[in-house]
């Protein structure tokens, strides 16, 4: 309603004061609206379910299909059959996007359109937030992060030289996504092995190195690093590699998949920006800002965007907004003192996660690994659970079947890593898949302080695992002296 009635057409109606009163309030909250389109940025307070249903409400309106007394005759008019499906999409049935570019505005739908626009520039603020001041250049996809991935890496064949190098190099991490992006995307991955630092397995860099000399630069189309990873992998030294690329002109991109939500990973992404080469850092819109799964943003630092506007335009036809709306409503739900409250919970949250662990790892004479250059996941032995084969018998429970005692005890996201397990993926054969290098040693189980997660999830998870621990060794010492009878 235009809270210009209240001194009109509404004094008509009711008295004059309660019609001016009405009137004001609906003029603050379209003035909120106001702020967002000409400020651009995170709200400082987050809306209310109010105010954020009557902006959608009110750029669904803007969309051709919601048109009064529309005469739709074409093959793709937004139609919807079933009205629970048009109201969980708040009828912005139009995606985002033109079959030329995902970012350029549709005609049909300008509510939509100004959605998606919206949403790449709070996301933008989001990352400068979050601890990634160099951030420039943002675009949020309707797509996990593997896909992401894949698209970043297609769109990259579009700005290299021709004919396009077919190798890319990427430091060994023990998780199928990212791998497969580089294969789905027609890449040879080059797999450089890592090294042990401790407890912690980290980057090669003179391994890289060599592989960059020994194949020359000119064949490498790029290398993919990492941030956010399970324990006992740290951080890859994407200062250094990000230094080596910018020497040897080679293109460098970042799968920050939950990075965002960790200040001591935007901190090593930033100095990455800031002293060598990065072309694009990819994050999962879910794990990061705890949405459906089903988005990522692609960024670049200002200094360098060319690769997020290639995505742009690589991207073929249009696109779900299902993900951007999701993230679009989170962000104003947060406004920033929200978004800032969230990742101040979770860092919190790493040292409580890390100090339950150690009291578990001394109650049962086991170890927390130190991995300090991972500031999200924790490793823990399980060295104890293990039998030597000369007096185990073949009842006798390992490592890995606590993991499936904790999975039937709904326990999820702890992930348990016995040595000698094999693997093929995207045809590369691996040892010792799950430990991110070969022979790592011990089992271990891992979990993660990742945002959301609270001080009641990590007591429960905690209390089901040393009940789960201590199941496994009376079995195992039940099974060693009574091997038939088990």
């Amino acid at each position: 309603m235009d809270p210009r009635h209240g001194t009109g057409l509404l004094s008509t109606l009711i008295p004059g004061t309660y019609a001016r009163q009405g009137a004001e309030a609906i003029a603050k909250r379209q003035k909120l609206v106001t702020s967002l389109l000409s400020e651009r940025r995170m709200p400082q307070h987050g809306w209310d379910d109010a105010n954020i249903e009557s902006l959608l409400q009110d750029l669904a309106a803007m969309d051709s299909n919601n048109f009064l007394g529309t005469a739709g005759v074409g093959e793709r008019e937004a139609r919807v059959a079933c009205p629970l499906v048009a109201q969980r999409h708040y009828r912005l049935a139009h995606g985002i996007g033109r079959s030329g570019e995902i970012a350029a505005p549709q005609p049909k739908a300008a509510g939509s359109s100004t959605l998606a626009k919206l949403t790449e520039l709070l996301a933008g603020d989001a990352l400068r937030t979050a601890g990634l001041p160099e951030t420039g250049a943002v675009t949020v996809l309707p797509l996990a992060t593997g896909m992401a991935i894949t698209v970043t890496l297609l769109a990259l064949r579009s700005l290299l030289p021709k004919p396009c190098p077919r190798v890319v190099l990427w430091p060994r991490i023990d998780q199928k996504t990212c791998l497969k992006a580089i294969v789905s995307a027609g890449f040879e991955a080059v797999v450089i092995n890592n090294t042990l630092e401790g407890d912690e397995v980290r980057t090669d860099l003179a391994a890289l190195e060599a592989e960059v000399h020994n194949r020359g630069a000119a064949a490498v189309a790029c290398i993919v690093t990492t941030t956010s990873c399970f324990a006992p992998r740290g951080a890859d030294k994407i200062v250094e590699v990000a230094k080596l690329c910018a020497k040897h002109g080679i293109a460098h991109i970042v799968n920050n998949a939950y990075g965002v939500q960790c200040a001591q990973l935007c901190k090593l992404l930033t100095a990455a920006c800031r002293r060598g080469r990065v072309d694009a850092y990819v994050q999962s819109t879910d794990k990061n800002f705890m949405v459906p799964v089903g988005g990522a943003i692609v960024a670049a630092p200002s200094s360098n965007i060319s690769l997020v506007e290639a995505i742009n335009k690589v991207y073929p036809g249009r696109a779900s907004v299902s993900p951007i709306l999701d993230l679009f409503i989170t962000l104003l739900h947060w406004g920033t003192l929200g978004w800032q409250a969230e990742l101040q919970r979770r860092e919190q949250l790493f040292p409580y996660l890390r100090a339950a662990l150690q009291r578990f790892a001394d109650d049962h004479g086991e170890v927390v690994l130190d991995t300090p250059d991972n500031p999200i996941s924790i490793g823990v032995t399980l060295q104890n659970l293990i039998v030597p084969c000369e007096t185990s018998s073949a009842s006798v429970q390992g490592p890995s079947f606590l993991g499936a005692m904790l999975f039937n005890r709904s326990v999820s996201g702890a992930r348990v890593v016995a040595p000698g397990k094999k693997a093929i993926v995207a045809g590369i054969e691996f040892e010792d898949y799950g430990g991110h290098i070969d022979g790592y040693g011990p089992p271990y189980i891992t979990a993660a302080a990742a945002l959301g997660t609270t001080e009641a999830d990590v007591d429960l998870f905690i209390s089901k695992l040393d009940a789960c621990y201590r199941s496994v060794q009376k079995h195992n010492a039940h099974a060693e002296v009574n091997p038939g009878s088990v």
